[in-house]
């Protein structure tokens, strides 16, 4: 009996284990596609206080010593790599200007005696993102030096909803997330641009609705039911008028049934 009960007991240990091993097998996986720093994005930087490469920019390269041989375009391909000469396929994105000048410094160092290479970055285009109350929505293009009430205002503001007194700028991050809440009609009110902030690249922007739009909007979706039903019931009175029309012959020309 006693030989029973301790089997039991072991039995149950094991289904535990089991279990356990089943349930953090899947979060194991997971854990290795889950972002861990920044917005996201396998390369990022500030742009504005240094250009950073990422895929699809183009550096253009060139040695004052060595102009004919170390003069070249290439463009970041999509595993973050061009391609030069002589030393082929090397890794850029992420890199600033002076990062990949000291790199490129020293990997050709052993084919050229003198080097003053100098790198040029044509970045593609760069993006933040705006949505709630306002006409263009999405992913728009980053030109740098933009003020929070110029992007507001660039996606032009639904005067009747948009509250322009608790715009919301999201800075997203995994660790430490930044959402700063700013009131922007203080800038057309009372000349105050206290939280006029400079917007950066991936910043998310948005423009929630006033409380009033916030009412008319849960009473839409209150009603919505409703207005399914009633425009179902309309549309059937549309189908039987022409069904009887077309039962009792109306005459086209002479406005009249026959």
């Amino acid at each position: 009996m006693k030989s029973l009960q301790q089997a039991a007991r072991l039995a149950c240990v094991l289904l535990v284990i089991l279990l356990a091993g089943c349930k953090s097998s899947p979060d194991k996986r997971l854990i290795q596609y889950l972002n861990t720093d920044g917005f996201g994005n396998r390369f990022s930087g500030n742009a504005e206080e240094e250009n950073y490469v990422t895929i699809g920019d183009k550096i253009q390269v060139s040695d004052s010593y060595n102009d004919a041989e170390l003069r070249a375009t290439a463009e970041v391909d999509i595993d973050g790599t061009v391609l030069l000469p002589e030393i082929g396929a090397v890794h850029v994105a992420g890199m600033t200007r002076s990062q990949i000048e000291a790199f490129l410094m020293e990997k050709y160092s052993p084919y050229y005696d003198l080097l003053d290479i100098t790198v040029r970055i044509k970045a593609a285009k760069k993006f933040y993102y705006i949505y709630g109350e306002v006409d263009k929505t999405g992913r728009l293009k980053f030109d740098g030096d933009l003020t929070l009430f110029d992007a507001v205002m660039e996606a032009r503001p639904n005067k009747d909803t948009a509250n322009l007194g608790r715009v919301r700028i999201i800075k997203a991050d995994p660790r430490d997330p930044l959402i700063i809440t700013a009131d922007i009609a203080a800038v057309i009110a009372d000349g105050d641009s206290t939280y006029n902030i400079n917007i950066n690249e991936r910043d998310i922007i948005y423009v929630p609705p006033t409380m009033l739009a916030q009412i008319g909007y849960f009473l839409d979706t209150l009603l919505f039911p409703v207005k399914q039903v009633l425009n179902g019931l309309s549309q059937a009175v549309r189908t039987l008028w022409d069904i009887n029309r077309i039962q009792y012959g109306y005459a086209g020309r002479g406005g009249g049934f026959y």
